[in-house]
């Protein structure tokens, strides 16, 4: 709230209350540390200055008086709503992206800071989020168990309460979801929810709301939509002047040169804007990235190969009908958007015309680039929210909140039902259930189990008997992209054989470490058995 309010007194609120002040100091932060994870890592050291600094503002403004302002009502209610978010967050990470691509972020960013050519590494290092950033700073001791997924969602919860807009109860049940890990996901639905409700309610503040639309984006780059919407809104309804838009303009700009210095590229993991950037990934690399993307399209039911052959029809039909879940959703998502595209017709608003062109922008890109129903999920959380936000009032959201989160809460509880009854959804395979410990700590893996090589001069680890390198010392590499190197007949290299901040590249290799490079794959593979 501290930072929150620095931020108010520069740009304004976005509406008075406490959330306000959170959601504002969360932008602030996230793109301080951006700045400041370009020249030393996000360590104890930086996180102490924070919070110092974040408490004397909060105490010198006397914030905590916004703490009296609810009713003995709301008190109950916030306590209800914060005690399940924290219940929700405190179950087992299963996503498997916590483990291959969270946590080895912030341990990056924690330990080194932005690495120049990371992608070199490991491929998927080089997107960065802006949210593992904002992670990352409050890792050492604020939040050591990366639950900050969780403290959104209550800062949601107090957003829906504050401005009496109920239907948000409605969907944190579904977000409890992604309360375990530092999932992008959540924040860049978070946001875009805030976003559209404060456009819808007419509120006028384009540079804090252009700057937090673009804050989503930079999250989630499939949320191109919210900053189209906004853009849309500002200049095409609101008539904001231009220079009311340079914030979140700065904001794109800094994301963009995050990226060119981590991947190589403006925009990742898209090979599009080739400045001749020296640590730019391997061309082959990065095709087998667009093969494997495509594939993930197709829920990998299908190889590249047999995907090339497709006709057009082919293309629309397999991925209609896909095995399992995924199809069922595809065909939801399209019969949704053609009722929204009809809905928007009808009412004839200028909003929500421009709710439907934004979608409909993104979606075409999505489908475009890699229609994996994880990109588009958004939409039908902002689909439900312009069909329903006038019909949800307090207590029909309370009663859907309700019974939403104790099926939700089941499910983590009891994950044998969903890996019975829907065994297409796989990441219901690695939910734990529950367990007392995690009533007073949240629950965490630990594996910790590696080997060290090395190949020119670079020496790394790599997990034993395990894909993903959540808690591996670093630098750490993944098998899958040693197996991708040696297919491209590359492998990263320090730029400083004596400097890991010096960052990363990538060689050809010689008949030599060719051979160099086989042992270590069949020393994996044996390991593996």
């Amino acid at each position: 709230m501290g930072w929150g309010k620095i931020v108010e007194n520069v740009y304004g609120s976005l509406f008075q209350g406490i959330s306000a002040k959170m959601l504002s100091g969360t932008l602030v932060l996230s793109l301080g540390w951006a700045i400041i994870s370009f020249f030393t890592p996000l360590n104890i050291y930086v996180e102490i200055i924070t919070v110092l600094l974040g408490l004397f503002f909060f105490f010198k403004n006397q914030l905590y008086h916004a703490f009296y302002q609810f009713s003995k009502k709301e008190y109950c209610l916030i306590a209800i709503v914060s005690g399940t978010i924290l219940l929700a967050g405190s179950y087992y990470p299963y996503i498997l992206d916590h483990f291959g691509y969270y946590v080895p972020t912030i341990r990056w960013l924690t330990e080194y800071g932005l690495i120049q050519g990371i992608s070199n590494l490991d491929l998927t290092l080089g997107q960065m989020s802006v949210w593992h950033i904002f992670q990352a700073g409050f890792s050492n001791f604020s939040d050591p168990y990366l639950r900050i997924n969780t403290i959104l969602l209550l800062i949601y919860a107090l957003y829906s309460i504050e401005t009496k807009t109920w239907i948000h109860l409605c969907f944190i049940p579904v977000l409890l979801l992604f309360s375990q890990s530092p999932s992008p996901d959540l924040p860049a639905i978070v946001f875009s929810l805030i976003v559209l409700n404060e456009l819808i309610a007419g509120h006028k503040n384009t540079v804090l709301l252009f700057a937090l639309s673009i804050l989503a984006f930079t999250i989630k780059p499939t949320m191109i939509w919210l900053p189209v919407l906004a853009f849309l809104y500002f200049t095409l309804i609101i008539k904001s002047n231009f220079r009311k838009l340079t914030f979140g303009i700065l904001i794109l700009f800094l994301f963009c040169i995050k990226n060119i210095w981590t991947f190589g590229y403006p925009l990742f993991p898209v090979a599009l804007g080739d400045l001749g950037i020296p640590w730019k990934p391997n061309a082959e690399i990065l095709k087998t990235s667009s093969h494997y993307a495509i594939q993930k399209t197709y829920d990998m039911q299908y190889s590249y190969e047999e995907i090339k052959q497709f006709s057009t029809w082919d293309h629309i039909k397999n991925w209609f009908f896909l095995n399992g879940i995924k199809s069922k959703i595809n065909i939801l998502f399209i019969l949704s958007l053609i009722f929204f595209i009809v809905f928007a017709c009808i009412k004839k608003r200028k909003t929500i015309t421009l709710i439907c062109i934004s979608l409909l922008i993104k979606s075409i890109l999505v489908l475009a680039f890699s229609a994996q129903y994880r990109f588009f999920i958004d939409v039908f959380f902002v689909l439900f929210f312009v069909l329903f936000y006038r019909y949800f009032d307090k207590r029909k959201s309370i009663i859907v909140f309700s019974a939403a989160s104790l099926f939700f809460i089941s499910l983590l509880s009891f994950p044998g039902f969903i890996q019975q009854y829907v065994p297409s959804f796989r990441l219901g395979n690695f939910m734990a259930g529950f367990e007392k410990e995690q009533l007073y700590k949240p629950s965490t893996y630990e594996y910790n189990q590696f080997q060290t090589f090395k190949l020119g001069n670079l020496k790394f680890n790599i997990s034993k008997n395990y894909p993903y390198n959540f808690d591996t010392p670093l630098p750490a590499i993944s098998p899958g992209y040693i197996f991708d190197d040696k297919r491209a007949g590359i492998f990263p290299q320090l730029k400083d054989k004596n400097d890991v901040r010096k960052g990363f590249i990538w060689k050809k290799l010689n008949p030599e470490e060719k051979m160099e490079l086989e042992k270590i794959i069949n020393n994996i593979k044996n390991t593996d058995k």
